[in-house]
């Protein structure tokens, strides 16, 4: 039986999801001291956290906020990058923690120029970067590094981070990681 061609196979992309897979499997790639002293750091006082992204990792920024608000209840925000100059510029304080989240695409340059603005604002920023990004370390106050893959493939490895510093924050400030409150356990349509 022949299959015809998907466009994973045409991009080569299906093989990079079978190796980030594999990878995953072996092996984290996350420093996982380093993300939990993050959380020891600027989670556990904060009350306020914002997500930023572009691109394929824009919709990776909203879930990483929601992640955060459902089992920390650290009040979240996910933003396209390019929007938080109007309106959310209002919300920052020094000190107030700016995730963002860094895909070596088209979209680089203009995170870079977003970072800058909310540097400039005193927000600290943890930036979820390729391990082979070497831009991004003078720009954060702190990286955490994912596995390096596609462009197109960085949003599963940019949640697995996201849902790991969500976990560890949740950990630290004594919440019931498995029961979150008043979440349901399904969602029915009717």
């Amino acid at each position: 039986m022949t299959q015809a061609p998907s466009m994973l196979d045409d991009l080569g992309l299906m093989h990079a999801l079978i190796w980030m897979f594999n990878r995953l499997q072996k092996q984290s790639g996350l420093d996982i001291n380093f993300t939990q002293n993050i959380v020891d750091e600027k989670f556990s006082p904060e009350i306020n956290a914002f997500f930023i992204g572009r691109g394929v990792n824009y919709p990776v920024a909203l879930e990483g906020a929601l992640k955060l608000k459902e089992i920390s209840y650290i009040h979240a925000e996910g933003y396209a990058a390019g929007e938080m100059k109007h309106g959310p510029f209002a919300l920052l304080y020094p000190g107030v923690p700016i995730i963002a989240l860094m895909c070596q695409d088209a979209n680089y340059d203009s995170m870079v120029t977003s970072i800058k603005e909310v540097k400039a604002r005193n927000a600290y920023v943890i930036a979820v970067a390729d391990e082979n990004d070497t831009r991004i370390d003078g720009l954060a106050d702190e990286v955490i590094r994912v596995p390096h893959t596609h462009f197109l493939l960085s949003p599963v490895v940019n949640t697995v981070a996201l849902q790991l510093l969500s976990y560890y924050a949740a950990n630290v400030r004594g919440c019931p990681i498995d029961f979150p409150r008043n979440l349901a356990k399904s969602v029915t349509v009717e």
